[in-house]
């Protein structure tokens, strides 16, 4: 069912939105957290540490689909809020084309050379052929993951987050089923946790594709539709493009920064690895408050209601960081008993350096909460520039902490990687922020004196 966001109190239709958001992305990290528990007790350490040194190569191909699909909704959002339903057919059609063209293109350059990435990236000898049986699968099934994220993001661009949530609970529970019977049935090792993955994001994605032909008529696409200009796709382009950079350029620091961390032996790889899952459960509520607010901004843009996107930011804001303080707390006091669910009790050093992680992240999450906020306010608003001078700050502060701070701290200075990044990140993102919402209560303020004098 469509939800226009552009009437009604702000912040519950934000809460609203966010709920079963907030309930899709952490089934969504069930994907990466099935394989990691499953692999981890399962197959073993080493094991672990291939699948966890994926993944940052992982999101500099998926990251790079996810913002290109994110950038396409934000369109039909747009559109939506005008209530330009011809505009929002032609979005839907210019977005599969877009996304078919992007698909191809990631997946022959990614299966090309993926070893040759895992053996730049300083990969361990003991795990680089787990590590590439398990990223050259994900990699052949990028078409996947861009069938679900291109669809999903469409669905919830019409302000339903509902059904996106029971598509991804459905392929969750089958990722869990495939697990074991690929990795203990079928006894094929991580390859199996791989194609658990594929397999199941591809029924969610088909299950998003069938639920639009059956329930949402009005982007139903007929011949003419199918037939996007050229000034359609660059109008989609000028948005997709610079959030699919933003993630990658993000995930370039990631890929340093798991070259520097490979260096420091598969230990700190599994530690990493570990607490990252953990992380990435923890973060998803201030995570799934940004989103919603690039359909709620991206929406309300539409519609012209500058008023209301200044205060849904600030009623989003004060929930997040609330959010963000709570699971601030869980990390730091229970983070040690979270990691040893992945790596059992007795692997004591891997427990004390994932600890070392999670206090250090935990600490700043108030930080990301904003961060999230912020950005995904921007580019439902269309804008590229600040976002992706953010994306490069990240990398900047990546880096630094990748080649500086672990050079001289060891692990430590690897878990400072992520809040640098944060805080880096931020400083254009609330100054992009106040300068695009003056900038638009000015032109809307100019418009009204027009229509007075007139």
């Amino acid at each position: 069912m469509t939800k226009e966001m552009t009437k009604g109190s702000p912040a519950k239709l934000i809460i609203a939105f966010t709920i079963p958001l907030l309930i899709g992305n952490i089934f969504q990290q069930f994907y990466s957290m099935a394989d990691t528990l499953i692999v981890g007790r399962t197959i073993g350490v080493n094991a672990l540490a291939a699948v966890g040194s994926t993944g940052s190569i992982s999101f500099l191909i998926l990251g790079f689909v996810f913002g290109v699909t994110t950038g396409l909704s934000i369109i039909v959002a747009q559109r939506f809020g005008a209530g330009d339903m011809a505009g929002l057919r032609r979005s839907v059609a210019t977005g599969i084309w877009i996304s078919l063209i992007m698909t191809a293109i990631l997946t022959a350059v990614s299966v090309i050379f993926a070893r040759q990435i895992l053996e730049l990236m300083n990969t361990p000898p003991e795990i680089i052929e787990d590590a590439y049986d398990y990223i050259i699968i994900i990699f052949w099934g990028t078409i996947a993951n861009m069938i679900f994220n291109l669809f999903s993001n469409i669905i919830r661009a019409l302000g339903d987050s509902k059904m996106p949530l029971v598509f991804l609970i459905v392929a969750c529970v089958l990722n869990i089923i495939l697990d074991f019977v690929f990795i203990l049935g079928l006894n094929s090792g991580v390859a199996g946790a791989a194609w658990a993955t594929v397999i199941s994001q591809m029924v969610s994605g088909l299950l998003c594709i069938f639920y639009i032909v059956k329930k949402i008529p009005m982007i139903h696409l007929s011949k003419e539709d199918l037939k996007s200009n050229s000034w359609d796709f660059k109008q989609h382009l000028e948005v997709a493009l610079p959030m699919g950079f933003q993630m990658s350029i993000i995930a370039i620091g990631a890929v340093v920064l798991q070259f520097v961390l490979n260096g420091l032996g598969a230990i700190s790889v599994a530690a990493f690895t570990a607490a990252q899952k953990i992380d990435q459960i923890a973060t998803q509520p201030m995570n799934s408050f940004g989103t919603t607010m690039a359909t709620y901004s991206a929406q309300n843009y539409g519609a012209g209601k500058i008023d209301r996107i200044k205060k849904g930011v600030f009623q989003c804001s004060l929930i997040s960081v609330g959010f963000s303080v709570f699971m601030g707390f869980v990390n730091i006091f229970a983070g040690y008993m979270l990691t040893a669910v992945f790596v059992g009790k007795e692997n004591v050093e891997v427990l004390h350096l994932s600890q070392v992680y999670l206090k250090v992240n935990g600490s700043l999450y108030f930080v990301l909460a904003l961060l999230f906020i912020f950005r995904f306010t921007l580019q439902g608003l269309g804008r590229s520039v600040m976002p992706t001078l953010a994306g490069i700050m990240e990398l900047v502060m990546r880096i630094f902490a990748a080649v500086i701070l672990t050079s001289r701290l060891g692990f430590l200075g690897a878990s400072w990687a992520g809040p640098l990044a944060w805080i880096g990140a931020c400083i254009p993102l609330i100054i992009g922020y106040f300068v695009t919402i003056r900038g638009l209560q000015k032109k809307k303020d100019e418009k009204e004196r027009l229509l007075i004098s007139e």
